[in-house]
């Protein structure tokens, strides 16, 4: 039996637009897709506002690149970011960038990277602008990585009566679905996942307090619910069929 391949990604973090308590959070999001080959920073590391970042990059094992602001309103960091980047892209070591920003300053980086056939997972929060979202294959809002201790706005799990009332929320599900239905009505989930990412990058069940797209779907109360086996062991597919078709 084959191993399962393991995709290499290289890990871009603007220190300016992005806070340490998400660090935690963040690499094991990012393991989820691949192992993070490259973990870099950049930041001008003598000024105070990035003593946090200082104390946790050594644990772990993330590369500070020094950046100098050579000039007042012009930020050199997001040069340096993308410099590196055009780099390691050229090297054609690596499946997928992660690039750690609010700044729409990495749209065209984001595309430029998909252009040449990798993925990008963006992550920053929720403040960034749509331009930046929409370049990336996946986007992770931070608010949902920060440590439960240093969480500024902890998100608080949506009622069944405020999902209903999510116009877009209930749209994105209801298209899905409908799109990854056989015959019968129903989706199974996975493929149903698989539709929402292409339609939105920044889709994520926990910017709604819910930790899978299973659960949040099951807490609109606007779809039947069928778990099923899978061949004769106890592994069991979700599947999911709009109330309306009932």
């Amino acid at each position: 039996m084959s191993e399962e391949r393991t995709y290499k990604l290289a890990v871009l973090i603007d220190a300016d637009n992005a806070q340490p308590s998400i660090v935690e959070g963040l690499l094991a999001e990012i393991a989820k897709y691949g192992t993070a080959n490259v973990k870099r920073i950049y930041g001008d590391w003598t000024l105070p506002a990035l003593k946090g970042w200082k104390e946790v990059l050594l644990e772990c094992s993330i590369q500070p690149i020094q950046q100098f602001g050579y000039t007042s309103g012009k930020n050199a960091t997001d040069s340096a970011m993308i410099i590196d980047a055009m780099d390691l892209l050229y090297t054609g070591k690596f499946d997928g960038f992660c690039i750690v920003s609010s700044d729409s300053d990495f749209t065209k980086l984001a595309s430029r990277i998909r252009e040449a056939g990798l993925v990008v997972y963006g992550f920053g929060e929720k403040k960034t602008p749509k331009a930046f979202v929409s370049a990336c294959d996946k986007f992770i809002y931070t608010e949902v990585l920060r440590s439960k201790d240093d969480r500024a706005d902890q998100i608080k799990r949506k009622t069944t009566a405020e999902l209903k009332k999510d116009t877009q929320l209930v749209n994105l599900l209801r298209n899905a679905v409908e799109a990854s239905s056989d015959d019968s009505g129903w989706a199974h989930l996975a493929s149903v996942g698989s539709n929402i990412a292409k339609q939105s990058p920044e889709f994520d069940p926990r910017n709604y307090g819910y930790r899978k797209l299973g659960e949040l779907a099951a807490a609109t109360k606007l779809f039947l619910v069928e778990e099923r086996a899978v061949g004769d062991g106890p592994s069991k597919a979700v599947y999911l069929k709009d109330k309306r078709k009932k």
